[in-house]
């Protein structure tokens, strides 16, 4: 009978409470996001050669190849510090995308300040300027700050505080001037500094194609929620960078969408309203 209890505790299924529900559930949510993260990176490459080497470790084992198995077993501590330094930039960006999350104040706040930050003239402003330049193949890089502060590389430049105009814009790019080199910055519709250096973005799959001034356009939104407009001085082309991609060749009659598709992009975030409730007609608020 004790042979028979012991056999069957093998069998034993555990009382499963909410609390363990709810850590499952997180568990679950922060798996998945770190193999989406994973595949969107050099990491992933990465993975596959662990699994290579665990396979190895494994078929190692099983024949008894102590060599080999005291070989790994040395080599392993090291080799997770060659990890985080070969990967750092990985890591770091990792990092600063999860406090890009704002999680605390997509709770607590009930307005959404992105879409308010930047008025309809601003924008029409900004579209003037970049076709204008379009035509004269003017480079340019108008960098619009959003939640994520980005005083580092306001440092950089020369301040101005001025009202936005696409005049304004139009001189700051002309060539041979003191301020056509580096970014302009805009926040809260005026045009903070100019001449400003951005990070150049590491990522490997961006095309050739691709000069200078869109690689730190996509470097800058890499670390931040900006979106920069960028004017090619190559071929004219506008293109807009956001959450570190790219849209090319953006046509005039489409900017001003786009621009507004990627502003809203970066709200769509759920916001519980604490104190609101429903609205008046028993619907509740979104």
């Amino acid at each position: 009978m004790n042979y028979l209890r012991t056999y069957f505790d093998w069998f034993y299924i555990p009382r499963i409470t909410i609390t363990d529900v709810i850590e499952i559930i997180i568990i679950a949510l922060l798996i998945y996001n770190v193999m989406l993260w994973f595949q969107k990176t050099r990491a992933w490459t990465l993975i596959k050669g662990i699994l290579v080497v665990l396979l190895f470790a494994g078929v190692a084992l099983a024949f008894q190849f102590n060599t080999i198995l005291w070989i790994l077993k040395n080599t392993i501590s090291v080799g997770v510090i060659a990890v985080i330094i070969i990967f750092q930039p990985e890591f770091r960006r990792a990092l600063e995308q999860l406090g890009r999350r704002n999680i605390l104040s997509s709770l607590l706040n009930n307005e959404d300040n992105r879409t308010r930050k930047l008025d309809k003239k601003v924008l029409n402003e900004i579209a003037k300027a970049a076709y204008a330049m379009s035509e004269v193949k003017t480079g340019a890089l108008i960098v619009i700050e959003q939640d994520v502060r980005l005083g580092d590389y306001e440092r950089t430049g020369i301040s101005i505080d001025a009202e936005i105009s696409n005049q304004l814009l139009l001189n700051i790019f002309e060539h041979n001037t003191p301020l056509h080199d580096g970014a302009v910055l805009i926040r809260d519709n005026r045009i903070a500094s100019a001449t400003c250096y951005l990070p150049l973005s590491d990522n490997l799959d961006i095309s050739k194609a691709l000069g200078t001034r869109h690689r730190a356009a996509i470097g800058v939104s890499e670390v931040s929620d900006s979106i920069t407009v960028i004017v090619s001085e190559e071929t004219g082309a506008v293109s807009l960078a956001h959450n570190g991609a790219i849209i090319r060749n953006i046509p005039r009659d489409k900017f001003l969408d786009r621009i507004n598709e990627l502003r809203k992009e970066g709200s769509v975030t759920p916001k519980m309203k604490w104190w609101k409730g429903f609205g008046k007609h028993g619907k509740k608020e979104s």
